[in-house]
């Protein structure tokens, strides 16, 4: 069975929309609220709540985080750029697991894998910081063999492969060729001892081939069942999103 982690950052997308200057994050006209969706999706079998407070604080904000890690039932993932500020948070915070990932302020979502290669110290520290606080860590990063042995000399617990390209080349001729990056990705991990996450532009058709790769423990999607909620509610997009993922 793979677990699902439904990333609800978008739901607060659309509250900044038009709030994102109100002195609250909920109540009065305040719409929508992401924890409300959270507890829904759980209601529905998601097996965890992800959320990525960005440092430019675009759409979760803190006081989100802070009712998630008091009202829902399953698990908090927080997603969560290699910096000091963010260290500081996520100990104080305790969530459940913090995936580390790239940051960048121009993007309009996170684009590619965190360079650990590049980064090593950094993000040593980082994880070193998590597992003396009983947090477990994820990495972010693209199925290449260096960075996947290195989240292990590490010891980071988990990683998460990025799906980006392959979803990128769903429909293009590259497709092959990520999917296999991502199957061997997968069993090298698994073979060093890691949990194998996944994740970015999983949607209700790739999903089909994605859930064949061997070892997957867990996927976080956002975007594609929140784009499905808002034609079916979020219950029926997230009790779908489960059965195609372990039809």
């Amino acid at each position: 069975m793979i677990l699902l982690g439904v990333n609800i950052d978008h739901c607060a997308t659309v509250r900044q929309a038009r709030y994102r200057h109100e002195p609250t994050t909920v109540g009065g006209a305040v719409e929508p609220d992401p924890v409300s969706l959270a507890v829904i999706a759980e209601r529905a079998g998601a097996d965890g709540i992800t959320v990525h407070l960005r440092e430019d604080r675009r759409h979760i904000q803190e006081r989100d985080v802070a009712r998630l890690r008091e009202c829902i039932q399953t698990r908090l993932n927080l997603e969560m750029a290699c910096t000091p500020g963010m260290i500081e948070y996520a100990t104080k915070l305790k969530p459940d697991s913090v995936c580390l990932v790239p940051e960048n302020r121009s993007e309009i979502t996170t684009e590619g894998g965190l360079d650990v290669v590049a980064q090593k110290d950094r993000v040593k520290r980082c994880v070193e910081s998590m597992t003396a606080a009983g947090i477990k860590t994820s990495l972010f990063i693209d199925p290449d063999d260096a960075q996947i042995e290195l989240a292990a000399e590490l010891k980071s617990p988990w990683i998460e492969l990025h799906t980006g390209a392959y979803a990128n080349a769903y429909f293009t001729s590259r497709r092959a060729v990520e999917f296999e990056r991502l199957r061997k990705g997968a069993a090298r991990a698994h073979g060093l001892g890691l949990t194998v996450n996944a994740g970015h532009g999983i949607n209700y058709v790739n999903i089909a081939e994605i859930r064949t790769v061997a070892n997957l423990h867990e996927l976080n999607i956002g975007h594609s069942i929140i784009s499905r909620a808002l034609f079916t509610g979020i219950e029926e997009a997230v009790r779908e999103m489960k059965l195609r993922m372990n039809a």
